[in-house]
């Protein structure tokens, strides 16, 4: 879809030119009517383009990498960036996106403060400014949902709860390598020979846009590792608990080992006495009973735990004793009088 827009401020000296979920007749008039090279279209449809800026012929051309405003319902927590081509000619700009984002749609209904857009590179500028902003705020947003994430897992780890915080890690990789593509591009355009800034303004508006990008590039290096950390603490969680059912798994089986001992050993083809007896199986039952019971006891540590605990406790009342009664308190008062007296 392409659309012409002038009423962006009073003193729009160009044209702006929308293109955004462009299709083939798209693709057609840009390079028919723009003189808009395939090559270069086919760069800026590629999902995984890495901002830059090149001189051509006829125009500048700019890529830099935004958030997209598409959402997966599958994947709710899932951010990603695409790119964006900014053709630059004498009197006009053409932006060229292959799905939709925040940062152009905001310009298109004019929802952006303090931009200088008077200019082609002031709107050049304003466009990465603003998307580093919506770069920290999808990152806040990110963050607050781990937050929400962390608190189920808490409760309850299941699958679902792991998966979304798998979405999350992602996210926070796309926009990081977004932020980062951005960077190198902001530091380009102040050193480049063929983007030139007419006033203070715009100069300042590029030194706040840079602050940003880095403040943004730093919150998702730390929403990661934080991220990382929480994902292998969790993980080991899993294990232990994983640890603890094979143990007590393990116990029951050992446990019902007895029994089956017992049994076996009576199923034998030999001469036991009471074999005949008519309550005979009772006495036989309440046999493996009492085999799996004191199995279970000895397989278990909690009778070793207990008794080491018993042992730490008298040793450490033995340290700590002190004389209860007054005649041993007088004795070792005499005692250490008299040892002052000899020093």
């Amino acid at each position: 879809m392409i659309t012409k827009r002038t009423d962006l401020t009073q003193n729009q000296n160009y044209t702006w030119i929308d293109c955004r979920e462009i299709d083939k007749e798209d693709i057609s008039i840009l390079t028919d009517e723009y003189l808009i090279s395939s090559e270069l279209l086919a760069d800026i449809m590629d999902a995984d383009e890495q901002s830059r800026i090149e001189k051509e012929d006829d125009y500048t051309v700019i890529i830099c990498r935004l958030p997209s405003a598409e959402e997966d319902e599958d994947k709710p927590l899932e951010r990603t960036t695409i790119p964006l081509g900014i053709v630059l000619y004498p009197d006009k700009i053409i932006t060229i996106c292959r799905g939709d984002s925040v940062v152009i749609d905001d310009f298109a209904r004019r929802r952006f403060r303090q931009c200088p857009v008077e200019t082609k590179e002031g709107f050049v500028i304003s466009i990465l400014g603003r998307a580093a902003l919506v770069y920290i705020r999808f990152l806040k947003y990110i963050n607050r949902q781990k937050d929400l994430v962390e608190e189920q897992l808490h409760q309850s780890i299941m699958n679902y709860e792991l998966i979304q915080l798998l979405q999350i890690q992602k996210s926070l990789v796309y926009l990081t390598t977004g932020l980062t593509d951005n960077e190198v591009l902001l530091e380009k355009l102040q050193k480049t020979p063929y983007f030139h800034l007419s006033s203070d303004e715009e100069l300042e508006f590029l030194e706040d846009s840079i602050t940003d990008n880095k403040q943004a590039i730093a919150m998702a290096n730390i929403y990661s590792d934080i991220l990382t950390g929480t994902m292998d603490a969790f993980a080991s969680v899993i294990g232990n608990n994983m640890n603890v059912i094979m143990k007590r798994l393990t116990v029951i089986s050992l446990s019902l080992m007895f029994p089956t001992f017992i049994t076996g050993f009576f199923g034998m083809n030999v001469i036991i006495p009471g074999m005949d007896g008519r309550w005979a199986w009772i006495f036989l039952l309440a046999l493996c009973a009492i085999a799996a019971i004191v199995g279970t006891i000895v397989i278990s540590d909690r009778k070793n735990r207990s008794v080491i605990r018993a042992g730490l406790g008298e040793k450490r009342s033995k340290k700590k004793k002190e004389p209860r009664t007054p005649s041993e308190i007088k004795y070792l008062r005499r005692k250490q009088h008299t040892l002052e007296g000899d020093d």
